[in-house]
């Protein structure tokens, strides 16, 4: 099988006399590279908005926009901050300029006539970085298409599994036999959690985001549906609810219903076992709000990353899962067009706090 041809490194030239374009480019060229050329920066700006750049070398003194002048509008743009620059200037005297120019974003200076080793070299560093950051992508996104793809293939033996302890519980009457069953079902609904977890992993980090199929949803219903449920699977523990009036939305209430069931399952977890959880729904015309408090803290080291994948609220320690799951929650509730954000002390407890747009 042959290998993917790998998409060209580019660098951006910018200078407003046709003949310094050819000669850099000249210059520059090599296997691999490919120069964009602009005549002014209103030129450049056009460029940068359709590609990603490696680099970018600017004319300092051009009419009507100068290189700093460029460079001090890409660092204001998301595409195009981070594209490395280096001037180019005809005036090694100007040392004021030089600092404007260091404080515009540059990264350094050649001054005309430029040393053709000394402009190869200068280059070719910000060349093989820029390689080395394609390589890397490309394999990141095979990972993750290897992990969507080994997901999707379990699904069905982990079925089949549950499947056939479901049977033996329904039949057996032998009191080991159905303890046996009982565990093999607990765990292998642990690890469908843990591959569906995954595999909405991969599709956030492939670029898809996560799929919702939105349709007509009553708010409060859905609420004490799942909270009735997470009552039933811990009947110890106590779970208030607290709704005011009804609310019609428009989501995806399978999405909907994973966010709260893993908010209250992490409150019902984590929360001291002697206080009760309590969830609240409260709407206006625009938005839907629910918030799941319990009492207990997050360690303050942990709470700037709960939000993050592989971090669970007892720090790394997998033995529940993967440590996913508030990030997947995080991942739909953006999908919605809403937020989410989580407050947490010693004194008042924890309370995660989801609001969603009504419609979409």
């Amino acid at each position: 099988m042959s290998k993917p041809r790998t998409p060209p490194v580019k660098f951006l030239l910018v200078d407003d006399h046709e003949e310094n374009l050819l000669a850099l480019e000249a210059l520059l060229h090599r296997e691999g590279l490919e120069i964009l050329k602009a005549r002014s920066g209103d030129e450049a700006l056009e460029l940068l908005l359709v590609h990603d750049l490696a680099l970018a070398l600017l004319d300092v003194h051009m009419p009507e926009m100068d290189g700093f002048a460029l460079a001090e509008l890409m660092r204001g743009s998301a595409r195009a901050r981070h594209v490395p620059i280096i001037f180019v200037t005809a005036n090694p005297l100007e040392q004021h300029r030089l600092f404007q120019g260091y404080d515009a974003g540059a990264v350094d200076f050649l001054i005309k006539p430029i040393d053709p080793l000394v402009l190869r070299h200068k280059t070719e560093t910000f060349f093989q970085l820029f390689k080395q950051r394609q390589e890397l992508t490309e394999t990141l996104r095979l990972n993750e298409t290897f992990v969507a793809a080994v997901g999707h293939d379990l699904k069905s033996p982990l079925n089949a599994i549950l499947v056939g302890a479901d049977l033996i519980l329904r039949t057996s009457t032998d009191p080991l036999t159905r303890r046996t069953a009982e565990r093999v079902h607990s765990s292998g609904r642990r690890m469908s959690r843990m591959v569906d977890e995954l595999f909405d992993l991969a599709r956030v980090r492939l670029g898809g985001g996560l799929p919702i199929e939105r349709q007509r949803v009553d708010a409060r219903a859905l609420v004490e549906r799942v909270v009735a449920e997470q009552q039933a699977t811990s009947p110890d523990r106590k779970i208030l609810l607290s709704a005011e009036g009804a609310a019609e939305a428009q989501w995806d209430s399978g999405r909907i219903e994973q966010v709260l069931a893993n908010l209250i399952g992490n409150a019902v977890r984590h929360g001291v076992p002697e206080e009760p959880v309590a969830v609240t729904l409260r709407s206006d015309d625009a938005s839907v709000w629910m918030t799941v408090h319990n009492r207990g803290a997050i360690a303050p080291d942990l709470l700037p990353q709960i939000f993050a994948p592989f971090v669970s609220r007892q720090g790394m320690d997998s033995s529940e899962g993967l440590g996913l799951g508030l990030y997947i929650v995080r991942q739909i509730v953006l999908a919605h067009g809403g937020d989410i954000d989580v407050h947490s002390t010693s004194d008042e407890g924890t309370t995660f706090s989801v609001r969603l747009p009504r419609q979409g």
